[in-house]
């Protein structure tokens, strides 16, 4: 007969909990909806955009491939698996998840149960007697989201995933253009070696033909001891450029994890890559800015940041109104006094409680005020990332369009002043000239040639910024977007929580 009462209760209060399920309060939902807003971009990039007719925005996902460069994608994935921020991210993402299943948990009864065995021993003035005891308990709680606080709880658990699933996106392509500059910053100084190189061969030979001359009688000791010095200022400035080629390889090493000699195999393996720059494949960026903009995860991050804050306003108010909860418990008991048989005693109970919040000396009104100013610097903070990611583009346009002006501009200096330095060098030798002028025209041309190896350098550093800047190739996979670096456990179906195949993406737009 109790087991009925308890299952003829249940099933009338069960129509009116069903609601309380949702994702809204079974009486309302307190706080504000919150609504994504358009991105306050100007219409149009003021500065010019790059020439690519064959480039096209979807480019950017598998640009890093375009290369052509087996040695670049190697180090891309080596410092994707070791990069701390990476890591970092991912662990944020777990932990977010975390957060997400306890938010639909709460959503949900609880249910627990316990098993024990007591033995004890009771007089009550007359003579003692043993009593052992069995209980196994089932117990349930569960709190009715009245005014949607729950619901609002888990909106914020989904929008700091969300969040937490661009930010690992943006540390991966932030790696990615990392290592990449890393990379050029070798190959430029390569490059720089062999320009110092050929320049000190160049003055080591002016000094051993002055040397000789001034043997002979046709030198004068001022020439020779200026052709010495300018030999030994050679070999200084070789000697520096090298070193610094040295410091770059220990860049690389720190930054993929790899074995210094593996890195240095990997930079000289293929004679023919020694001292050439990458050559980044042109693509172009959309023409609305407001597109663009979308593409970057840390503006994505942002805006979810947004939306977490706004949901946390409802959480603070809802705290402000009355709770219900139901709570019931089932505790059979198997018993017996002195040895005698055991005897089964049942208990059950069931029943809502309403709590009531009355005086708290004003803190849950100022837990209200905390989240409202929480989401006015979150809303403040996604303006600043918009502004700054507009500067950053705007800035990358104009390093690649000016770079790519200057690039001729520096060829035609470099064939100039080499043209000079022959014509000057030729006139010393024959007797015409002297020593200054020459060793003057050699530092116009190798100056002239650093330049021109700078200007080169700076143009691909500059798509590699455009790159980082348009939000890299974070969308490349839309399963990766929505599960991050892991899968997560299944729950109601929403497709922004259902389970994933846990992989990860590879910088060339594969899966690894």
């Amino acid at each position: 007969m109790r087991h009925k009462n308890l299952q003829s209760l249940s099933l009338s209060l069960l129509p009116l909990l069903l609601p309380a399920c949702g994702s809204s309060g079974l009486l309302t939902t307190v706080g504000p909806d919150y609504q994504t807003e358009p991105l306050k971009a100007a219409a149009n990039w003021q500065a010019p955009q790059p020439v690519a007719h064959q480039g096209d925005p979807a480019d950017l996902n598998r640009w890093w491939e375009r290369f052509n460069d087996p040695v670049l994608n190697r180090f891309l994935a080596a410092a994707e698996q070791e990069s701390a921020s990476v890591a970092d991210a991912a662990a944020r993402i777990e932990k977010a998840r975390a957060n997400l299943v306890g938010a639909d948990a709460a959503l949900l009864p609880n249910i627990g149960s316990s098993i024990e065995a007591k033995r004890s021993s009771s007089s009550f003035g007359s003579d003692p007697f043993v009593w052992n005891q069995f209980p196994a308990g089932l117990q349930s709680s569960w709190e009715i989201d009245l005014f949607g606080g729950l619901a609002r709880q888990e909106q914020a658990a989904l929008s700091q995933l969300e969040s937490k699933n661009a930010a690992w996106h943006d540390a991966r392509v932030s790696v990615a253009a990392e290592v990449a500059n890393a990379h050029l910053a070798y190959r430029y100084c390569e490059g720089q070696v062999q320009i110092v190189q050929a320049d000190t061969e160049s003055r080591r030979e002016s000094a051993r033909l002055s040397e000789i001359a001034g043997k002979a009688g046709f030198r004068a000791p001022g020439d020779i001891a200026l052709a010495n010095a300018s030999a030994a200022e050679g070999n200084r400035t070789l000697l520096q450029q090298q070193a610094q080629c040295e410091r770059s390889i220990k860049g690389i090493v720190a930054m993929t994890g790899l074995q210094e000699t593996e890195v240095r195999k990997l930079l000289t393996g293929a004679p023919d890559r020694v001292a050439k720059l990458p050559s980044p494949p042109a693509f172009r960026i959309d023409s609305l800015p407001a597109q663009v903009l979308l593409q970057r995860p840390d503006i994505a991050a942002a805006e979810r940041n947004v939306a977490e804050a706004s949901a946390n306003i409802g959480v603070e108010l809802a705290k402000r109104f009355p709770k219900l909860s139901l709570s019931g418990n089932i505790t059979p008991t198997l018993q017996s006094i002195n040895g005698s048989a055991l005897l089964l005693a049942e208990t059950w109970a069931i029943g809502p409680t309403l709590s009531l919040p009355l005086f708290d000396a004003g803190k849950r009104a100022a837990d209200v005020e905390a989240a409202r100013a929480q989401y006015q610097a979150a809303a403040s903070n996604f303006r600043s990332k918009v502004r700054t990611a507009v500067k950053e583009v705007e800035e990358a346009l104009v390093r690649l369009d000016s770079a790519s002006q200057r690039l001729p501009q520096g060829r035609n200096a470099v064939t100039g002043y080499r043209a000079n330095f022959l014509a000057v060098r030729e006139l010393y030798q024959v007797g015409l000239g002297n020593l200054i002028d020459v060793e003057t025209s050699r530092r116009n041309v190798l100056s002239a040639e650093m330049a021109l190896k700078e200007i080169e350098q700076e143009r691909v550093s500059a798509w590699i910024a455009l790159y980082r800047a348009a939000g890299g190739s974070w969308e490349q996979h839309e399963d990766a977007r929505k599960a991050g670096p892991s899968s997560a456990a299944p729950n109601s179906g929403d497709p922004e929580k259902t389970d994933h195949v846990n992989h990860q993406t590879d910088f060339t737009g594969g899966k690894s």
